[in-house]
């Protein structure tokens, strides 16, 4: 679907500045990885949607400004860890086994996650382990490697 924001409070944020509060969010939590690109694109996908940059959203309106949902141009990561299918569990087991990479993300593009229809898109030998709230996933992946040290 792409990325999205929303107004949450009565506070009078046009487009521009919802998109601007929302970048420094992300360059804070992202050490400025991941930022909603302000372009002509982004112009594109708003005045899509009958909408401008000076544009006022009501209370928890949401307008959609990527068409992408990738992290590093602003997507943001939903935990569905506890919702994901046996199904994709194991594609993504099978996927890692036959690349034969010992630390792997696999993207997926999947119509319903709790479901078994799926396309691997990506497989990252370097993913970002600490962009996952809310799971702790940087500190399982330690707690794996060294289960000692676990508390």
């Amino acid at each position: 679907m792409g990325f999205l924001v929303r107004k949450i409070c009565n506070r009078a944020n046009t487009v521009r500045q919802l998109i601007e509060a929302k970048n420094e969010y992300l360059a804070e939590k992202t050490s400025s990885e991941s930022k909603i690109p302000v372009n002509k694109e982004t112009e594109r996908v708003i005045r899509h949607q009958n909408l401008s940059w000076d544009d006022v959203l009501a209370d928890g309106q949401e307008v959609q400004v990527c068409k992408t949902a990738n992290y590093h141009t602003g997507g943001t990561i939903t935990d569905v860890t506890d919702k994901v299918s046996s199904s994709l569990q194991e594609a993504a087991e099978k996927a890692s086994r036959v690349l034969n990479i010992p630390v792997v993300g696999m993207d997926f593009l999947v119509p319903d996650f709790a479901g078994d229809e799926y396309v691997i898109i990506e497989a990252n030998e370097r993913p970002g382990l600490a962009n996952h709230e809310p799971q702790p996933t940087a500190k399982k992946f330690i707690d794996f490697l060294f289960p000692k040290t676990k508390k």
